[in-house]
C-alpha cells in the first residue's frame, strides 16, 4: 500500500501534491447560553456545524477554491460541551480523491477561564466534492502525509471510503431489486 494519493486520471494534467500541513487548521469558539439545548448544555448541531465550517475552510484551502460537504461520517459526541465553554475544532485533510477529500475533524474543549488542559468532547469525518464556478466537480490535489499519524489518518480514510462505496453499491442494488419487484417505495 502506498503512502502517496493516487494520481489524478490522465485526461486531466496532474496537480502537484500539498502536504497535510498546508490546510490543517483550528476554529476556536466560546459557547454561550445561545447555544444551549434544552438540557443546558451545548446543542450537537451547534457543534455540528462548527466542524462543518472547519471542515470547509480545511477543504476549500486544499483544494485552492470551492468546496461543499457531500457526506459526514461517524459524528461521535464524547463528552458534553457547557456555557463558557472554549471550544477547538481541529481540522486536516486525511485523504484525496480525484475531486474528492475526507477532512477529519477533533473537537476539544476547555473551560474559558481556567488554565488546564483541552478535553476531546466529539470528532467526524466529512466529504467534501472540489466544485467550479458552475458547480461542476473539479480536481484536487493529492494529500501527501508528512508523518506516521498522517499516514495511518490516510490509510483509515480509505477503508472508511470503501466502506461508503460499497454502503451505496448494497443499498442501490436492494433499491433496484425492491423496484423489479413492483415494491417501489
Amino acid at each position: 500500500m502506498t503512502d502517496q494519493a493516487p494520481a489524478v486520471e490522465a485526461d486531466t494534467p496532474e496537480i502537484p501534491g500539498k502536504p497535510t500541513s498546508a490546510s490543517r487548521t483550528t476554529l476556536s469558539h466560546i459557547m454561550t447560553h445561545n447555544d444551549t439545548n434544552l438540557l443546558g448544555t451545548v446543542h450537537g448541531g451547534v457543534i455540528m456545524k462548527l466542524v462543518d465550517d472547519a471542515a470547509g475552510a480545511v477543504a476549500g484551502r486544499h483544494s485552492g477554491g470551492p468546496a461543499v460537504t457531500a457526506s459526514m461520517d461517524e459524528m461521535a459526541f464524547l463528552e458534553p460541551v457547557r456555557v463558557g465553554d472554549l471550544v477547538h475544532v481541529k481540522a486536516q485533510v486525511n485523504w484525496t480523491g480525484r475531486t474528492s477529500m475526507e477532512v477529519g475533524v477533533r473537537v476539544l474543549a476547555e473551560r474559558w477561564n481556567e488554565s488546564t488542559p483541552p478535553t476531546q468532547v466529539g470528532s467526524a469525518y466529512l466529504v467534501f466534492a472540489a466544485v467550479d464556478a458552475d458547480g461542476k466537480p473539479r480536481a484536487v490535489p493529492p494529500v501527501c502525509p508528512e508523518t506516521e499519524k498522517d499516514r495511518r489518518r490516510y490509510q483509515e480514510a480509505q477503508i472508511r471510503r470503501t466502506h461508503r462505496l460499497a454502503r451505496r453499491r448494497a443499498i442501490m442494488e436492494l433499491r433496484e431489486k425492491r423496484a423489479a419487484e413492483g415494491l417501489d417505495d
